[in-house]
């Protein structure tokens, strides 16, 4: 059987197509009897607007393209949860690509969205490629989320602030009593930011700061920890930039026979569904992720309406959850 189409419910509705083009689109002035006659033929006849037509006629499409840095971190999910609502109560849907997928078979990170003609652009995580980037706003509104490099002029950027949540976690290890803290430090401008928080923290304290380079895996946090705690002065406690490597070095204190936190106190950064697993229960830093999508959301819906502003930075307040995973060094240990 073919589909309904617009014909079809005027006629069902007693209407014109112009009127039931108007209570489609909810514009114009409609009786209130007319517009019900044309709703429930719509639900009585199964109509479906016709996206493509709609698009040719509007100029959109409807859609806005995410590019995802990283599919593999939970704390993207959670900003996808807080980017996704704001955007389908405006009309809008989205459409995700895997940036990590496509840098690895070459694929230009941009294309799909082009070829698809994308309202905007969401780029989730860091993209390094500035330049691209540029090239991209000239063409659409594009929105940074999560990530915090230098942008071109034009694209809003929407993070956390990582050097005061970095802050609030050591300092947190350090008023337990903590001085042999150690970082586990990532890349990136958010690795810079957060070894900054970790550092400045430290120092003012009268702490030597000590920095195991990582790389924001699980594996790298394992590795990273196994060299610490093999070290000539082992730290008492771990700062890691995020929960997954702070789940690395949680597994590498358990091979080694280390009691978390009577033996070592672990804090991660981002406040993941892993970090709230009831066996791991993680202190860290809620760099609020879903706050984060939500504004990312509005950023681009305010860019879609003024196109010709500036690029402006947001950063989220982020808080610290004290779990399980810290506390005093234990009783005779010099921290």
């Amino acid at each position: 059987m073919r589909a309904p189409t617009i014909r079809d419910v005027a006629e069902r509705a007693g209407v014109s197509k112009s009127l039931v083009s108007l209570v489609l689109r909810d514009s114009g002035p409609v009786r209130p009897e007319k517009r019900d006659a044309v709703l429930r033929a719509v639900r009585e006849l199964g109509y479906r607007p016709n996206a493509a037509a709609r698009s040719l006629s509007e100029q959109r499409t409807r859609t806005v393209g995410v590019l995802l840095d990283d599919l593999r971190n939970p704390w993207f999910v959670d900003l996808l949860d807080g980017l996704n609502s704001p955007l389908h109560a405006a009309g809008l849907s989205m459409l995700l690509a895997d940036a990590r997928l496509s840098r690895r078979i070459g694929h230009d990170l941009a294309e799909p969205f082009l070829d698809l003609g994308v309202d905007g652009l969401v780029v989730v995580g860091t993209v390094p490629d500035a330049g691209g980037l540029e090239t991209l706003a000239r063409r659409m509104p594009v929105v940074v989320a999560g990530a915090r490099e230098t942008q071109p002029p034009g694209v809003d950027v929407v993070a956390g602030d990582d050097e005061r949540g970095a802050r609030l976690a050591t300092e947190h290890l350090l008023g337990l009593g903590h001085r042999r803290i150690a970082h586990l430090a990532g890349h990136g401008a958010v690795g810079v930011l957060r070894r900054r928080g970790f550092e400045a923290a430290m120092r003012e304290h009268g702490a030597e700061p000590l920095v195991e380079p990582g790389d924001l895996t699980e594996e790298g946090g394992y590795r990273g920890t196994v060299r610490l705690l093999r070290g000539p002065a082992p730290p008492t406690a771990l700062f890691a930039v995020n929960d997954m490597a702070a789940v690395g070095a949680l597994s590498a204190a358990g091979e080694l026979g280390l009691r978390v936190p009577h033996d070592l106190s672990v804090a991660g950064y981002d406040n993941t569904s892993v970090s709230r697993l009831r066996h791991l229960w993680l202190t860290t830093v809620d760099a609020s992720p879903h706050e984060v999508g939500r504004r990312a959301a509005r950023c681009l819906l305010d860019r879609f309406a003024r196109p010709e502003r500036e690029g402006r930075v947001h950063l989220a307040v982020p808080v610290l959850e004290i779990r399980g995973t810290t506390g005093p060094p234990a009783a005779g240990v010099t921290g």
